[in-house]
């Protein structure tokens, strides 16, 4: 009877847990496919993949193509630096 309720409650915590987790690592995998084809043609892929992906996460969206379009998405078009230039790529 132990082995039983202990089997369940395991069972219970690991739907539990998961179902917690699948959101954020959808998120996750949006902005990485999304900035993946973003930054496909950029000059340097690491800075452009990082860049994107803080806006991606902070603005919920990329705009297409892999370069322009900002007006898709306003608020990655209007996020600046400490310098005052786009942070977005």
């Amino acid at each position: 009877m132990k082995k039983l309720f202990f089997a369940t409650l395991l069972l219970f915590t690991l739907l539990l847990s998961s179902s917690f987790l699948e959101p954020s690592m959808a998120k996750s995998l949006y902005c990485a496919h999304k900035c993946k084809a973003r930054c496909s043609k950029a000059g340097v892929k690491d800075q452009c993949l990082k860049y994107c992906g803080i806006c991606c996460e902070q603005c919920k969206c990329v705009p297409s193509g892999t370069y322009g379009n900002k007006h898709e998405c306003p608020c990655y078009r209007d996020k600046k630096n400490s310098k005052g230039k786009p942070k977005c790529p």
